[in-house]
């Protein structure tokens, strides 16, 4: 916990319930008749509500981007590093929204929601969400909020997808695309790793077909076993051999299955972590959500032509040691808009730390960041602190 609050920080953060409600027909063709949003803010939106910036996160994310809810919050929010006071994301000049996506577990319409048809939780009930609904969830929060055009969209990873959706789908609502650590669509590797994940999850026999609320059970080890398995995929190996190596927890071997060695005890630690408090049909919401996440799909599977109608100006960073999504993922989007003639910037950073890269404050990332969006500032009439 912060015994203060340093001066580049947000600060104690208060976040708000939205509720919609407004029909939301779904991709799969289901319809949401009601929903809520959790959403936190950051700064203040100017007199023309031009300085407006989004933030999508990841699969685990939620809408605590930054600061703290309390002085007695062991840490900030996941992207604190980033958003902030003198930050990338400054809030001296931008207005911040991050928000917690429908069929999360942090405040927004999920599975652990109650079903107005039935008074009971949605459970596995709740329908499949794809990008383009969250997208146009978003949207209607911006209406909400009376913002126009975002000045900047912005994410990583499954977040970025949400960035390139924005652009796709509300071209003349976006200014600026940040698309950190991510793809234009998933590998046949990354689906395989999703459902892997899932599998553990659907197998655990406190799964209940996805009714473990109504069993009151938890999918504790499922749940384990599919972040176990995430974390494997977010470290490179060069991240994994100096943070652990081959060393022993106890210094010494002792002939038994339990976990021996650091990494082992680092991912038991990181999957009960997670299994207290992240829920089980979220999960595999999101990562189906990663899955049909395709928007070539729509243009004859040409990612040049689905790129043609964008309209806002483009930031592309990728990690070398990243993966998941490696550099080449985020090259296939940079060439697609260079074809199409957009204004285009793109980084590749040198870092040791695999697809968790976006999270973290690497100072090259940070330079790049900091640099584009105090352009967005300048562009918006908000003075920069150089």
């Amino acid at each position: 916990m912060p015994e203060v609050i340093a001066d580049d920080s947000v600060g104690l953060v208060t976040p708000q319930l939205l509720h919609f409600d407004e029909p939301l027909t779904l991709r799969s063709g289901r319809v949401l008749p009601q929903f809520d949003l959790m959403i936190e803010t950051y700064g203040e939106l100017n007199a023309d509500k031009s300085n407006a910036v989004l933030i999508c996160h990841a699969l685990s994310g939620d809408h605590h981007a930054a600061g703290y809810h309390s002085m007695e919050d062991t840490k900030p929010g996941w992207w604190d590093s980033a958003i902030g006071p003198g930050k990338p994301i400054d809030t001296n000049h931008f207005f911040v929204v991050a928000l917690n996506n429908l069929g999360g577990c942090s405040g927004s319409t999920g599975p652990i929601s109650i079903n107005p048809e039935t008074g009971r939780e949605y459970g596995p009930d709740f329908p499949i969400v794809a990008v383009r609904d969250w997208v146009h969830s978003q949207a209607r929060l911006a209406d909400r909020l009376g913002i126009q055009q975002w000045a900047a969209v912005v994410g990583g990873s499954l977040g970025g997808m949400q960035v390139l959706r924005w652009s796709i789908q509300y071209p003349e609502r976006i200014r600026n695309a940040v698309i950190i650590a991510s793809a234009p669509k998933l590998s046949a590797q990354n689906i395989a790793f999703n459902e892997v994940a899932r599998q553990a999850i659907a197998k655990d026999p406190d799964f209940h077909d996805g009714h473990y609320l109504e069993k009151g059970t938890i999918p504790k080890a499922g749940l384990m076993q599919a972040r176990m398995l995430g974390h494997l995929t977010y470290l490179s190996d060069d991240a994994m051999r100096q943070k652990f190596g081959r060393e022993l927890k106890e210094g010494k071997l002792n002939y038994s299955f339990a976990p021996e060695f650091q990494v082992e005890s680092y991912l038991h630690y990181q999957g009960e972590k997670f299994s207290t408090r992240f829920d089980a049909n979220t999960y595999m919401l999101m990562t189906k959500a990663l899955d049909y996440f395709d928007p070539a799909g729509d243009y004859d599977n040409d990612l040049v032509k689905c790129l043609e109608q964008t309209q806002c100006s483009f930031l592309v960073v990728s990690f070398t040691t990243d993966w998941r999504f490696s550099p080449a993922r985020s090259e296939e989007i940079v060439h697609a808009l260079i074809q199409v003639d957009k204004d285009v910037s793109y980084a590749c950073i040198e870092s040791e730390s695999g697809h968790d890269a976006f999270l973290l404050p690497i100072p090259r990332y940070m330079a790049v960041f900091d640099a584009y969006m105090k352009r967005i500032a300048q562009e918006i009439g908000e003075p920069s602190d150089e």
